[in-house]
């Protein structure tokens, strides 16, 4: 199966800008659906266009974050409040299968693109919107703010840094795979019986969706989790880093006592199993500290490679602490690396769909 050409009857228009919302536009494009973005051409488009780095070149019309989420795609410039353009862009709706938004409340019927309006010029259409906050549908909804206020930056950060957001922005990412499955039951909702839907997801709900065993923690048990690093608050050692003797970073996530006993095995560090202190993992949850200290003068003994060579082999769960050059070099021999030509500008991005369908 050329999973390449999957969607390649599938027509979407997309108006959405930022992260969300055009990422769920170019999952789509590379599973071979014709994608045309419309962007604002009296403001230059797509905000993200000009969110470049220090290094990137001030006079190119496509930055990096802009490539990252907008693969594949065809671009049009139009002015909304404009009736030839309007005319233009109904016509592409009228003749298109997807429709991804994220208009500011109120905005979609500003510019006659509410949802009841659309689906009067194509009663097959699947209109998907991205949405902000649920609780006050009139904030502007940025996926920092989001963090903050669903509880991520609660919990991600140490008690000597403070709050951290994380480095990229998850809650866009989270609301865009939410919005993919939707829009997917929909086409099978669609085959099913010929009627379009729509779609929509909030930035907000999406994040307190994602808060998983955080959130059941606290709904079963009240437990309200605070500054961990990068510590679990169910298991451990998981999370714990600790430094080999080449001066490199490992990670744990140890999550049985199995795999404690085979840590324990590779590291040299027997005596630990017998201890009653770490005798189970509520136990090592407990004295994590007092286990962590212990832990960390036998990693100094081994050169990371082939640590992590020897944990593998005995199925411990572990990992190096790589860079973003380290990582991006794994990527190419996996062929996640997707490069394209945007108005003229060599770009490379990450690939957007991870999973492989065969037959």
């Amino acid at each position: 199966m050329n999973q390449q050409q999957l969607f390649k009857e599938l027509r979407v228009i997309d108006l959405s800008t930022v992260l969300a919302g055009p990422s769920v536009g170019t999952f789509f494009a590379e599973l071979g659906a014709h994608v045309i973005k419309v962007e604002n051409r009296t403001n230059g488009g797509d905000v993200t266009r000009s969110w470049k780095l220090a290094s990137e070149k001030a006079e190119q019309d496509v930055s990096a974050y802009f490539a990252s989420v907008n693969y594949k795609k065809d671009y049009i410039f139009l002015d909304l409040r404009s009736e030839d353009d309007m005319f233009m862009l109904k016509s592409m709706i009228a003749g298109s299968d997807v429709l991804i938004t994220n208009f500011k409340e109120g905005d979609a019927e500003k510019f006659g693109l509410g949802f009841a309006t659309v689906r009067s010029w194509n009663q097959n259409l699947i209109y998907a919107h991205i949405g902000g906050f649920v609780s006050n549908p009139e904030r502007v909804a940025y996926d920092v703010v989001l963090q903050a206020e669903t509880g991520f930056m609660s919990m991600n950060g140490t008690q000597e840094s403070g709050p951290l957001k994380m480095p990229v922005a998850l809650i866009d990412v989270l609301a865009a795979h939410q919005l993919k499955e939707g829009i997917l039951c929909a086409l099978i909702a669609r085959e099913r019986d010929g009627v379009g839907s729509y779609v929509e997801v909030s930035l907000e709900q999406a994040a307190i969706s994602s808060l998983v065993n955080q959130a059941s923690n606290f709904l079963m048990e009240g437990y309200v989790a605070g500054l961990s690093g990068s510590l679990h608050p169910n298991i451990a050692p998981y999370g714990e880093t600790f430094n080999c003797s080449d001066n490199r970073l490992i990670v744990l996530a140890v999550g049985s006592d199995k795999q404690f006993e085979s840590l324990c095995g590779v590291l040299g560090a027997d005596d630990l199993i017998s201890k009653t202190e770490f005798a189970t993992n509520p136990d090592r949850v407990k004295n994590r500290t007092s286990l962590s200290e212990q832990l960390s003068h036998f990693f100094r003994k081994f050169e990371s490679e082939n640590l992590i060579a020897e944990l593998t082999s005995r199925h411990v769960p572990c990992g190096i602490i790589r860079n973003m050059d380290e990582v991006m070099q794994t990527a190419r021999k996996q062929n996640m690396i997707l490069d394209e030509v945007i108005n003229d500008t060599p770009t490379s991005r990450v690939s957007g769909v991870a999973f492989r369908l065969s037959r």
